[in-house]
């Protein structure tokens, strides 16, 4: 369902939220370069179907409002365009709004996917708000890979992506030894979505069950 979010500097943006409210683990989600579309509302419900809370912030909504793009190389190249004019700390604040929206008491976590991952990275090092935090294929972690996570992360990369070379994977690797680095032998860019050519069904299902089963040992 939709539901409105207020960030500490007064911004006000819309998130899909799913799941229980009165859960005892909440998962913020952040979205890849295409909104909050229908393939992240999908990953939503499945975290929802787990018995989680679940909210994804618009974090596009600080540009413009209702954006929910498809993976043709247009929606590829307005994706970039509207994510290269957000400020990243701008986007810290809203994922704060997003797990300050999760039920009271819950022990919150935060997953994302391609421009999602590097903010679930963000939300690691830049925040106290998360007790474990997972990215999938998040290009801008390398840039970022001298900061401290504040709690445990988990990271899946694949190895053919072209907008993530293996050497800033074992960048990241070498900088944060204590982070916990998957890569998929053959996998590109997005293998985690159904709705890309790059969709890789066995590599996503791996994915998917690290990342839950890192979620149960981190969020009780």
């Amino acid at each position: 369902m939709g539901t409105q979010l207020k960030a500490e500097d007064g911004h006000t943006l819309a998130a899909y939220a799913a799941g229980p409210r009165d859960a005892e683990r909440g998962l913020v989600v952040a979205q890849e370069i295409f909104g909050v579309n229908r393939h992240m509302r999908r990953v939503c419900d499945d975290f929802a179907a787990q018995g989680y809370a679940v909210v994804c912030p618009a974090l596009f909504d600080r540009t413009e409002r209702g954006v929910e793009l498809g993976y043709a190389p247009d929606d590829v190249a307005r994706g970039r365009e509207l994510r290269g004019r957000i400020d990243p700390a701008l986007t810290v604040l809203d994922i704060r709004a997003a797990a300050a929206a999760l039920p009271p008491g819950a022990r919150r976590g935060i997953v994302g996917y391609c421009w999602g991952g590097t903010v679930a990275w963000h939300g690691a090092t830049r925040t106290d708000h998360f007790a474990a935090a997972v990215g999938w294929y998040g290009g801008g972690i390398a840039a970022a890979k001298d900061e401290r996570p504040r709690c445990p992360v988990q990271l899946h990369f694949g190895e053919t992506d072209a907008s993530i070379p293996m050497a800033d994977v074992e960048a990241v690797r070498a900088a944060r030894p204590e982070v916990e680095i998957f890569v998929y032998a053959g996998a590109g860019h997005g293998f985690g979505c159904d709705e890309r050519g790059s969709y890789s069904a066995g590599d996503a299902t791996l994915a998917r069950r690290r990342t839950l089963e890192f979620f149960d040992r981190h969020l009780g």
